[in-house]
């Protein structure tokens, strides 16, 4: 579905990232893994790929800074003359109260995972060609806020925002933007929940199971191809009934 193209996917040493990476490669593209600090992660994870037979590059750099973004796209596209995806995985979340919420904090969510997503979009564009995709991964919080991440859930409804915007401004470009908004989805941000707590979400979940990496990454899969050449500035949710809308 992808064969010939080329993506750079942020955060994409492990969950969701890693999962999207993986499947883009499956599909013929050629993937840029970016990542920030676990070098470990990132190597297993490009050498999965290629030992699959793909082709990948690792792409170090902290996207909440834009020094480092420059330097991402830029080795990117010299190795591959081209950008036909990008996807804004990389994101922060900790779970706090609004009160224990500092302004240092607050601000370390909203600058990684929205003003690095602005970072990423401003370097990747100049690079996209009619044809091109950007997908944005959201959250379901984005829309139906939360009692213990305000700063997390405030950042991804920004996100969705920008994602609109850009949809309707790059339109005369042929640019399609669009975001996927995950529920609660299997992977570190949720290793720390109790056997109790993950039976409760469970329960909570129409489909009555927690979402994994790969039903994001398929949905990734669907926008970033030519399947999806007619839809521009929607949120898919992909969160099995837990919110609707």
């Amino acid at each position: 579905m992808l064969k010939g193209k080329t993506a750079i996917i942020t955060g994409a040493s492990r969950g969701i990232g890693k999962a999207v990476a993986q499947i883009f490669s499956e599909n013929g593209a050629f993937v840029g893994i970016n990542y920030n600090k676990n070098d470990k992660k990132a190597k297993e994870t490009i050498n999965q790929i290629k030992n699959k037979g793909g082709k990948a590059i690792l792409l170090k750099g902290d996207i909440s800074k834009p020094n480092d973004v420059k330097s991402v796209v830029k080795k990117f596209v010299s190795e591959t003359k081209k950008l036909d995806i990008l996807v804004n995985n990389a994101g922060i979340y900790k779970r706090n109260s609004f009160e224990d919420i500092s302004n240092d904090k607050w601000n370390e969510i909203l600058q990684t995972n929205l003003t690095g997503s602005f970072y990423m979009c401003k370097q990747a564009i100049s690079f996209m060609k009619p044809g091109s995709k950007i997908i944005f991964i959201s959250s379901q919080l984005a829309f139906k806020g939360t009692n213990h991440g305000a700063d997390y859930a405030s950042s991804k409804a920004g996100m969705n925002g920008l994602m609109r915007s850009l949809a309707l401004e790059l339109a005369r470009k042929k640019i399609n933007v669009n975001a996927v908004a995950p529920g609660t989805i299997d992977t570190d941000l949720i290793s720390n929940y109790s056997e109790k707590i993950r039976k409760q979400r469970i329960k909570e979940i129409p489909l009555n199971r927690l979402g994994t990496p790969d039903d994001i990454a398929k949905t990734c899969l669907f926008l970033a191809s030519d399947l999806s050449d007619y839809i521009t500035g929607e949120t898919i949710n992909v969160n099995g009934g837990l919110y609707i809308h």
